[in-house]
């Protein structure tokens, strides 16, 4: 798929067909999260692609949208704040490389034909309990991981600012 047919196909999907994930998607969605660039390529996180169904229906129970649960995988992305690379103020920079490594697996994820949907909305210390963690790693973001039920169109894209608002040259 060509990269710019990527993006434009891109939507968060809600809703998932019962089907499993090819391994050899996975592997190459592994290898785009492996390529992400880092603060100073220090790669400060974990992404785990969660098939087990006890602890998919653990991560709904913190998000409890249907359409998560129905999804045959369940993306977690989990950041650690205390080996990323620091500002000079002294704040982590790990949201922004999550940020990137969180987009690297949606746009392979959308080359694969596989859908997903961009979360961050739920109780931090509830997901972070459910999976598990404390100290400096933290659950920065989920998505669902599946094949869409339904296929969306350009038509069906939210309407955006126009680029003149959002995107200048300045010269």
């Amino acid at each position: 798929m060509e990269f710019y047919d990527v993006i434009e196909g891109r939507f968060s999907y809600r809703g998932y067909k019962d089907e499993p994930i090819k391994q050899e998607s996975l592997d190459r969605i592994a290898r785009a999260v492996s390529l992400a660039p880092t603060a100073c390529n220090l790669q400060p996180f974990e992404i785990l692609v969660v098939l087990n169904d006890e602890l998919r229906s653990k991560i709904a129970a913190v998000y409890p949208k249907e359409w998560l649960a129905e999804a045959p995988a369940i993306v977690v992305a989990i950041g650690d704040s205390e080996n990323s690379w620091q500002r000079l103020e002294g704040d982590s920079i790990v949201d922004v490389d999550m940020g990137i490594v969180l987009e690297h697996l949606v746009l392979a994820a959308q080359a694969e034909g596989l859908g997903t949907c961009w979360i961050c909305a739920y109780d931090r210390k509830q997901m972070d309990s459910v999976m598990g963690l404390s100290g400096s790693k933290s659950v920065i973001a989920i998505t669902p991981l599946g094949y869409p039920k339904e296929e969306m169109k350009p038509e069906d894209r939210r309407e955006r600012k126009p680029i003149e608002q959002i995107f200048k040259v300045i010269e």
